[in-house]
């Protein structure tokens, strides 16, 4: 194999776009107005003994007010709460200096270690960041040198470090109790602002946004424990606690840091270790005498209290320190870290769900509280910023033609506003049915026979008409026990499709009782891996009076499963994909929750398998947890191309490849060991083979939202239109990215995609691969809309969620403990050869 090429710098931009309507839209960035005139001063601090960084940054601070006048010189230097420290001139100190710090015990818990009164803080200095390095890199005369990035970090802090002495801060979000709203189960949701700097064309911007985060609800303990069980008030927990509802309650609050409230005047802090097996009335306790006594009695006796809810179990706060619930007040501002039910999940979506005027509206509320005018850190710096959000240049991209079969009524249209229905449309290529078979997991009294077949009736109409070809209109129906042996069922419903029709079973049909993920994991676990057969599921629900759009949903679903295609796009809008055999690549890792160092990531790879780009092929590999890069890159990327000269009889003379899920940080690495991996993947099937590559990172999580300025360029939801693109103004300062917001807004604010070109050998200009983009959004085999990113990375998406069923162990839930998962690895099933080359996923 020959040396590696060399992979120098990022694609610069390849000038600006053209197509499209101009408008102007603002954006969630403030200017940068001055930055500080002079080198800024770097200082590593070293705090001992080692404590988290919310404590860092109280010893900080205290040093601070303490050294202001002497070895600070009048300075007012900002920290990260880690290591670095930043001024905006030398210190007094020199070098270096070591100072002490006492800080009064507060917040202190009992009974944990508690946090020594004296610190020490180390100083050093580390370096001197030159602002005209910055300044070069800004208007592209100079590359992104670590001095830069130094910079940009300096800036972060500036402006985060006034927040995080007031505020509740969360990485780059700090958050404010004003305005909570409760959620179920003893929390609230409260209201926080992200801002992050960012280096854009010949300024720095602030990137300022909404977030929120779960917090617990600050009260008594027993209030919280009576939500968390859901009931109405503390009397309805007069009957004790089942063994379940002590569980519950325990895993809820465990760590909780607490106040005691019985005793006058001295108020001391807790963290809850667990909870009683027994109720107050029952949980005894040595003397010191070696008599015994229970919880309740020793209150009375000893603080003349009489307990209210003597039934309910007391929280162990350390060996043998027994509290009753009663006497506990849950401290203010605490995060709540555990994963969110669905129903708090729920009302966080509506907290968080808001139109776009009305989260402008709140961002400028945010500044309001940021006070960037007043901020003395700030002005030391002599660092000015906008309260001005930003208004940048934006282009609205036309729509695509879209195709159906030529006998549709309306075989080529162009959607308006990125959606369109199925009305006097049938699909492309549709497949056809012959042998299937129903499995519904509930019994006749929950779901009659007839209802089935009524629903089976409607759907199987609707796929007829939407150009399907269905033989067997009354497959077998059979039922199983959502607890039983699921596998066994399948198989059995799978032989009695196959002997009906005298043929090779191609889907089976299940009817769900609910939302349940086991059940449903199950299912995709067996037919995918086990059986070999694609599966449809839909839930009962859906059944009772079947509706016309949502058959059509399912018909666009098992169109694909079966490898027939729903629509594709005019030659003439994707000429890159038509003018030469090229394959779209989509690939995207998905990772274990935190702090879960047990269960694997997944990768996909998704490829397109014609020259209309609407049928694609996956690949998946399991690797180990928190891994970004794709390992085995080389092999997947083999397999797809192998497939696509199966599919075509020709090799791609050309490879777009998007990437999802990197972050910036990662952008060099995953470029150099990915496009190593593509290129050894093609010489690995001939040696002469070098199609030409160009790769993509696709970026959904940021923060970057544009709101319309003008009336005229809203959809309904009051988001821009789909096929919004920027490109200027908050992009990077010369390299090749944009934004592109191609879907219409559903509810909400929409959030544009990101697209950042690493590598380009095929030489696109910045309307083609805008274009590119956006018109492939159309062609989502599950909908009848213009999605929100490149159905390619979509899939690859879908591909790795499915990829989590196919555990044999059920390493997919989000709650078991990591002992059940481990050896994970060797446990996942591998999609059958019958459905590697159908769209089985969707």
């Amino acid at each position: 194999m020959e040396a590696p090429f060399a992979i120098t710098e990022f694609v610069k931009r390849p000038g600006l776009g053209r197509d499209g309507r101009g408008i102007k839209v603002r954006a969630n960035f403030f200017e940068v107005l001055t930055l500080p005139e002079n080198d800024i001063i770097q200082y590593d601090v070293t705090i001992t003994p080692d404590v988290p960084p919310r404590l860092n940054r109280r010893v900080f601070n205290k040093f601070s007010e303490l050294n202001r006048g002497g070895a600070l010189g009048g300075a007012r230097p900002v920290y990260d709460g880690r290591k670095n420290m930043f001024a905006h001139k030398d210190m007094p100190f020199g070098n270096a200096g070591t100072f002490d710090v006492n800080l009064e015990e507060d917040g202190a818990a009992v009974g944990s270690k508690r946090p020594p009164r004296l610190f020490t803080v180390k100083i050093k200095k580390v370096s001197v960041i030159r602002i005209e390095e910055l300044l070069r890199f800004l208007n592209a005369r100079g590359s992104c040198t670590p001095n830069c990035l130094t910079a940009i970090m300096a800036l972060d802090i500036l402006i985060h470090h006034e927040p995080s002495i007031l505020y509740t801060t969360v990485r780059k979000s700090f958050f404010t109790p004003q305005g909570a709203r409760p959620l179920s189960g003893g929390t609230e949701v409260w209201q926080g602002y992200y801002q992050s700097a960012r280096p854009t064309k010949g300024r720095m911007m602030i990137n300022i946004d909404l977030s929120a985060t779960a917090f617990y609800e600050a009260g008594p303990l027993v209030q919280m424990v009576t939500k968390i069980l859901g009931r109405r008030s503390p009397d309805d927990l007069r009957r004790g606690f089942s063994d379940r509802d002590r569980q519950k309650v325990e895993k809820s609050i465990k760590g909780l840091r607490i106040r005691d409230n019985h005793l006058p005047g001295r108020k001391r802090k807790f963290k809850i270790e667990r909870l009683t097996p027994t109720p107050a009335s029952n949980t005894q306790f040595d003397r010191g005498d070696g008599s015994n006594i229970d919880v309740a009695t020793y209150f009375y006796q000893q603080h003349n209290r009489r307990l209210n809810h003597a039934y309910l179990p007391c929280v162990i706060v350390r060996k043998n320190v027994y509290l009753p619930m009663e006497v506990c007040d849950v401290i203010e501002g605490q995060r709540h870290i555990r994963k969110l039910d669905d129903r708090q999940t729920a009302d966080m979506i509506k907290f968080t769900c808001q139109q776009p005027q009305q989260r402008a509206n709140k961002i400028r509320q945010g500044l309001d509280i940021l006070n960037y005018r007043n901020n003395e850190y700030l002005r030391q710096f002599g660092t000015r910023i906008s309260t001005e959000m930003a208004v940048v240049n934006a282009r609205v991209l036309p729509a695509p033609l879209l195709n159906y079969h030529p006998s549709s009524r309306e075989a080529s249209f162009r959607p308006n506003f990125g959606q369109w229905n199925l009305r006097d449309k049938k699909v492309a290529t549709g497949a056809t049915l012959g042998s299937w078979s129903i499995l519904a997991f509930m019994n006749e009294r929950e779901l009659r026979d007839q209802t089935i077949q009524g629903f089976i009736r409607e759907l199987v109409n609707t796929c007829q008409e939407t150009g399907m070809n269905i033989h067997n209109r009354n497959p077998p129906l059979d039922r199983a026990n959502p607890q039983g042996n699921i596998e066994d069922s399948l198989k059995k419903i799978w032989l009695k499709a196959g002997n009906t029709a005298k043929a090779q079973p191609q889907i089976i049909l299940c009817i769900l009782p609910n939302t349940g993920v086991p059940l449903y994991a199950e299912i995709k676990r067996v037919c995918d891996t086990v059986i070999g057969v694609a599966s449809q599921c839909v839930q009962f629900k859906h059944t009772l009076q079947p509706k016309k759009q949502y058959c059509a949903n399912v018909c666009l679903k098992i169109n694909v499963k079966l490898g027939g295609m729903n629509s594709f796009l005019h030659p003439a809008h994707i000429p890159f994909i038509t003018d030469k055999p090229t394959i779209v690549m989509g690939a995207d890792v998905t990772h274990p929750a935190p702090g879960n160092s047990v269960r694997p990531s997944i990768a996909a790879l998704c490829g397109s398998m014609d020259a209309r780009a609407s049928r694609y092929a996956a690949s998946i590999r399991i690797q180990s947890g928190g891994t970004e890069i794709i390992v085995d890159l080389a092999n997947m990327v083999k397999e797809l191309l192998k497939t696509f000269y199966q599919t075509c009889g020709r090799k791609p003379e050309r490879i777009l490849f998007y990437r999802d899920g990197v972050s910036e940080g990662q952008f060099k690495q995953v470029l150099e060991k990915e496009i190593y991996a593509i290129r050894a993947a093609c010489q690995a099937l001939d040696k002469d083979y070098k199609p030409n590559i160009t790769f993509v990172v696709v970026q959904k999580r940021h923060h970057t939202r544009f709101f319309p300025i003008e009336r005229r360029d809203t959809d309904r939801t009051g988001n821009c239109p789909p096929g919004t693109v920027v490109e200027t103004d908050i992009t990077h300062p010369f390299e090749f990215d944009f934004y592109l917001q191609s879907h219409a807004g559903l509810q909400g604010t929409s959030r544009p995609t990101h697209y950042h070109v690493l590598f380009d050998e095929n030489g696109f200009n910045a309307d083609g691969l805008q274009t590119l983009s956006y018109n492939l959004c159309y062609i989502y085999a599950r909908c009848t809309r213009a999605v929100s990113l490149v159905p390619p990375v979509y899939y690859a998406d879908l591909v790795c969620t499915r990829a989590r069923f196919h555990s044999h162990s059920g390493v997919w839930s989000d709650t078991e403990s990591s002992e059940e998962g481990t050896g994970a690895m060797a446990t996942f099933g591998v999609v059958k050869q019958e459905l590697q080359r159908v769209m089985y996923f969707m």
